[in-house]
Order: C-alpha cells, then sequence, then structure tokens
C-alpha cells in the first residue's frame, strides 16, 4: 500500500474497524472509504455490487461483522450465521470480481475446536466440534478462512484471514444483554459503584431510564446491585485479551507486508490453515479479571459468582508464534488497556 492507495474498511464504526482507521490516518493514509450500514448494506448482493464497481477500492479491510457474547450468539443463532455469511460471501466475491490488490477478512478464534489444545495453533482448524453457544458464527467464520483461501488457490488472490483473540478497547459494545466478558464487567462494575455511592441521576443517565426504581429493577436481571455484582460461572476459565488498537497495527502490518503466500504450510501436499492468529499469548481467569476491574474501578461491594451458569471453554489462549515470525507482536498489556477503557467509558457514557 501506498499512502494514496484507495482502502475501504468495512465496518468502520465497530470495534476493530474505528482502530483500523484511526491507525491508517495516523500512518498517514488518505484515500479511506468508509460507509455506514445505512449507506451500505453489505448483506445486500446488489447494493455490494454496486458500491464496488462504483468505488473499485484497491485494498479491503474486512471487519463488518454481526457480533455478540455468549448470551446473544447463543440466543440469535440463525441472525449470526446469516448476517455474516451474507457479509463476507458480497465482499469477499466483489473484491475478487473488481481486482482487489490485498483484503484482510478478520474473524474470531472461535473457529477453534472447543476441546483443541492449547495454546491455540492455526493447524487445530477443522480437528474437532465447535463450542456449541456460538457455533453458528465459529461456522460463518470458518467459511471465510476457506472462500478466501479458495479463490487464492483457484483464481491467484491475494486473501488473507486473521483470527484475533478476544478484543477490547474505545467504541466497543457495553450493552448488557450482547456484548462481551470485559466491556460487560466494566459497565455492570460501574453501575454497581454509582448505587452504592448514591449517584442515583448518573445512573439514570447512563441506562437512559426514567427513574431509579426502572434503573434497578432492569439492572437486578443482570445481578447488579449496590452491594453486589453476579457474574456468570465459576470465574475459572481462562481468556486472552487484545487492546483492539493493537489488533489494527497488527492489520494494517499484515496488509502492508505479508502475502498470502507467506501464510503457506502444506499438509501432506494440501494446503490449508493459511490464517494467522492474532494475540497476546497471555491469558487471565475470569475471576482474576473481574477483581482487576473491581479495583480499577474502585467498587467496595462483592463479586458473586454464579455456578449455575455456563462457564463456557475452560481455557482460550492463542499460539501467536506465526504472527511473531511474521514481524509484530502486542505492545499493550492488559493492566494498561482496562485502565484506558474504563477512563473511555466513563469519559464516552
Amino acid at each position: 500500500m501506498n499512502k494514496s492507495s484507495k482502502i475501504f474498511v468495512a465496518g468502520h464504526r465497530g470495534l476493530v474497524g474505528s482502530a483500523i482507521v484511526k491507525n491508517l490516518e495516523q500512518k498517514g493514509f488518505t484515500n479511506i472509504i468508509t460507509r455506514t450500514h445505512k449507506e451500505l448494506d453489505l448483506t445486500n448482493q446488489i447494493e455490494t455490487a454496486s458500491f464496488f464497481e462504483k468505488e473499485k477500492p484497491e485494498y479491503v479491510f474486512l471487519a463488518a461483522a454481526k457480533v455478540g457474547g455468549i448470551v446473544a450468539n447463543n440466543t440469535y443463532r440463525a441472525d449470526f450465521i446469516y448476517a455474516n455469511l451474507m457479509i463476507q460471501n458480497n465482499v469477499i466475491h466483489e473484491s475478487y470480481k473488481h481486482n482487489v490488490k490485498k483484503l484482510l477478512f478478520l474473524g474470531s478464534t472461535c473457529i477453534y475446536p472447543k476441546n483443541a489444545p492449547q495454546p491455540l495453533k492455526e493447524d487445530s482448524l477443522l480437528t474437532n466440534e465447535l463450542e456449541y453457544t456460538n457455533e453458528p458464527y465459529a461456522i460463518a467464520k470458518i467459511a471465510g478462512i476457506k472462500m478466501c483461501e479458495s479463490y487464492n488457490l483457484q483464481y491467484g488472490t491475494n486473501f488473507i484471514s486473521v483470527m484475533p483473540t478476544n478484543l477490547y478497547g474505545p467504541n466497543d459494545n457495553f450493552d448488557l444483554e450482547k456484548s462481551h466478558v470485559l466491556p460487560a464487567l466494566i459497565r455492570k462494575i460501574h453501575l454497581a459503584k454509582l448505587l452504592s455511592e448514591g449517584k442515583e441521576s448518573e445512573v439514570i443517565n447512563d441506562l437512559k431510564v426514567s427513574s431509579i426504581e426502572e434503573a434497578k429493577s432492569y439492572l437486578s436481571k443482570f445481578g447488579v446491585s449496590e452491594n453486589s455484582v453476579e457474574i456468570w460461572g465459576s470465574g475459572k476459565p481462562k481468556r486472552e485479551f487484545l487492546w483492539s488498537e493493537d489488533m489494527a497495527d497488527a492489520c494494517v502490518h499484515i496488509m502492508g507486508k505479508v502475502d498470502f503466500n507467506d501464510t503457506i504450510k502444506e499438509v501432506k501436499g494440501d494446503i490449508k490453515n493459511t490464517h494467522i492468529n492474532i494475540g497476546t499469548g497471555k491469558e487471565i481467569s475470569i475471576k482474576e479479571l473481574a477483581e482487576t476491574i473491581q479495583n480499577k474501578v474502585g467498587f467496595k461491594g462483592s463479586l458473586v459468582f454464579n455456578t449455575s451458569k455456563p462457564d463456557g471453554t475452560m481455557r482460550k489462549v492463542t499460539d501467536v508464534s506465526k504472527l511473531n515470525n511474521l514481524g509484530w507482536k502486542h505492545s499493550v498489556e492488559l493492566n494498561e488497556g482496562i485502565d484506558r477503557m474504563y477512563k473511555w467509558y466513563v469519559a464516552n457514557n
């Protein structure tokens, strides 16, 4: 890429997309194309084809996706598989048709089998069954990997798939029903602190409700009160977290310096598992994570672990040796990232 290359960032308002745009701008790229969902529905084949015909981007970051946590993934199973398949099918195919020089497809480490050996290596893809709660989303992302791989092998395109670990950062989703664990914990613990300090107007403003009674009733559904915060599961599962702006930097690095041929590792004559894990290679238990956030927020109440709720996969950390060998390593550690994210949330809500 050069500084004037025409770059389309699909999903520029999301956690990763917004960070990619920021990273590109900071590095001096001047021809970045974005569209909101209202301006361009990427699940619509005709709209997507028309966009590519008109704009003819040279590079595409495919960060647009329907995402959510355990509850959302398990509840809206059809929505997750349909929307994600449609988005990636349309964007990847139109990128091929309009001779895009390079495309970066963003997936997720939930593509790996539920009981895959840890740390998760790229070679574990399709070796066993998936975690049931997010199976539809994972299958869509696996299809995206195979689509990029297949177009490269058949048509000679240069489409690369990257699989980020759990991400967090500015512009994250803090919805108590649909968000991932880290932003959900930040918001729940923050609201519990406000309740404990009697800051009722701030609670009402945060939740955008009409009264403190309505706020307390709503928060009770998520186990949040002035005295305690409920957390699903035992707290024992371990997870890995990557600062979204680090993820963006990794994406821009790969787009600029890595080609599909650099990712190939033949297995018994077959080319597969060409995707790249993006993460830190470090893990923390949900209990430790919650306690770290509690200390950052300053909530004096208790954390209650509801063991009647599912834990999900007990351990999930990526092997990032492939990424490191391609010249990139994370820079923001979790403790610093949580501090930054909490300050961002308070400033923007």
